[in-house]
């Protein structure tokens, strides 16, 4: 299994979780790798250049700015219940978010000025998309996932709810505030994961766990995502899709994150996800 990053000194391979191995590829990050035509596999053989500690690496996001960034609503069941939402569509419900909302693990996730009093978290398995697709079968998409990071799908709920005077419910705007994507540590190859369809997610807020669920019980499977976002839209190498958020949300209880709190996502054999609030 191979853990590619992007750092501010280039992109690298990650030893272990204090090491980083810079590699030789004229990019400046992956999302720059991918979208130049490099693959996966070319990365994963280039030669290395130099070993530095994580901290003096400085890790960006794996991807830090996708051309888009799609995500899924009501990803998962139980998610959908726990809302209250008793729609049963035969699509996945999708939606964009602004690639500038996109922040590395270890930065902050600032509130917004405008909203700052109910800003939820959802812990998110995220894929990166390595080929350009376009109306391509579950079997195609799942050939050209470059890999999978963790993502928070951060939301101002009083924007996404419309309850803010004067501002109609909006969506996509309530998830693309800057910083509202934290997004790493690494892209994660799928070749040696025990199982990519498979994979248990938890969010944790400071010490206690919110979220704890498995990606096999995502509604639509990762592939069949895939394929369908590439019926709506051509997908680019660097791409990133958000697969949904299991139940355990704050906002149904009316718990908001605060200021100081640290939101903490791990995906099983993808990685760890950490940013405190500000």
């Amino acid at each position: 299994m191979t853990r590619l990053v992007s750092t501010r000194a280039g992109i690298g391979r990650m030893l272990d979780e204090d090491t980083v191995e810079l590699l030789d590829v004229p990019f400046p990050d992956l999302g720059a790798a991918l979208a130049g035509g490099c693959t996966v596999a070319e990365l994963t053989a280039a030669a290395a250049t130099a070993t530095r500690p994580v901290q003096e690496a400085e890790l960006l996001a794996p991807i830090p700015r996708p051309s888009k960034i799609w995500a899924v609503g009501f990803g998962y069941a139980a998610h959908r219940a726990e809302v209250g939402n008793t729609d049963q569509p035969t699509e996945p419900m999708v939606f964009l978010k602004a690639p500038s909302s996109v922040t590395a693990t270890g930065q902050p996730i600032r509130f917004p000025r405008v909203a700052p009093r109910q800003v939820d978290y959802e812990g998110e398995l995220g894929v990166v998309v390595g080929a350009r697709l376009t109306d391509v079968d579950p079997a195609v998409a799942r050939m050209a996932i470059a890999g999978y990071t963790v993502c928070n799908d951060v939301s101002a709920r009083d924007v996404q709810k419309g309850r803010i005077p004067g501002r109609l419910p909006d969506v996509s705007t309530a998830k693309s505030f800057d910083t509202f994507t934290p997004m790493g540590p690494a892209l994660v190859t799928l070749d040696e994961l025990p199982d990519p369809d498979d994979l248990r997610l938890q969010t944790w807020v400071d010490e206690e766990l919110r979220q704890d669920a498995r990606t096999r019980d995502l509604v639509t499977p990762v592939p069949e995502i895939v394929s369908y976002l590439s019926q709506q839209t051509t997908l680019e190498p660097g791409d990133v899709v958000l697969t949904g958020t299991p139940a355990g949300v704050g906002h149904k209880r009316g718990i908001f994150l605060r200021s100081g709190q640290t939101v903490r996502i791990v995906i099983e054999g993808v990685g760890e996800l950490v940013n405190t609030c500000a």
